[in-house]
């Protein structure tokens, strides 16, 4: 993918925190992030640390003279507020957290799927911000067949939970995988896995041909 910026920048969840506290990440990173905080407290210290670090490095610098000061003042005063934007509230969503529920446009009941293989949806938001984007869906019990990575996937859980050779991620764990991961996750049978991931290379098939197959079509 032309203009990849999810590599090894970001390779971490403390380099994806200060990122975003940074707002250096790319959009579809940033909500990740942002939807991962919503959903988990576990980071929230580390980030307010991060921005009291930054405000007090802030405080430190010195004022800078606006420039047409006078003109960009008249431009906000003759503004009405008819020039506001305006957002409807949303209806409360037990699943998708504010920030993805308003970037990818629909709650979670309302997502158009589109089936890739048995037990295995997805709903593609395309390449945005130099990453390429989408929300999934893994029947209970389903197994995704065994893959790696060209390149980086991030991956936020934002309902039930799937296992790997890694271990088990549930709703607010981020699952990071490269090149060096190669896994076969297998969703809870609790309830559907639902996910948001971020990547910026392709996916690539590994493992026996006929764990393949019987993967593929959920026969595994």
């Amino acid at each position: 993918m032309k203009d990849a910026v999810v590599t090894n920048d970001f390779e971490t969840v403390d380099s994806l925190l200060s990122g975003y506290v940074a707002g250096a990440l790319p959009k579809p990173l940033q909500v990740l992030m942002a939807s991962q905080m919503e959903i988990s407290d576990e980071h929230h210290l580390f980030v307010d640390g991060l921005e009291c670090a930054a405000g007090a490095e802030l405080e430190q610098m010195e004022p800078v003279e606006l420039s047409k000061r006078d003109s960009a003042l008249d431009a906000i005063f003759a503004s009405s507020i008819d020039d506001e934007i305006s957002v409807e509230p949303k209806q409360p969503c037990s699943v998708l957290p504010e920030s993805l529920q308003n970037f990818v446009g629909f709650d979670v009941d309302n997502i158009p799927w589109k089936t890739k293989m048995p037990g295995f949806k997805e709903f593609e938001l395309g390449d945005i911000d130099g990453c390429h984007v989408t929300m999934f869906w893994i029947k209970p019990g389903r197994t995704v067949p065994m893959h790696t990575h060209e390149g980086m996937e991030l991956s936020l859980i934002v309902q039930g939970a799937f296992t790997d050779e890694r271990g088990r991620f549930g709703r607010g764990d981020i699952s990071i995988a490269d090149e060096n991961v190669e896994h076969r996750p297998t969703a809870d049978m609790s309830g559907p896995c639902i996910g948001f991931a971020v990547t910026d290379g392709a996916l690539r098939l590994t493992g026996p041909l006929h764990q393949r197959i019987g993967d593929i079509l959920g026969v595994g």
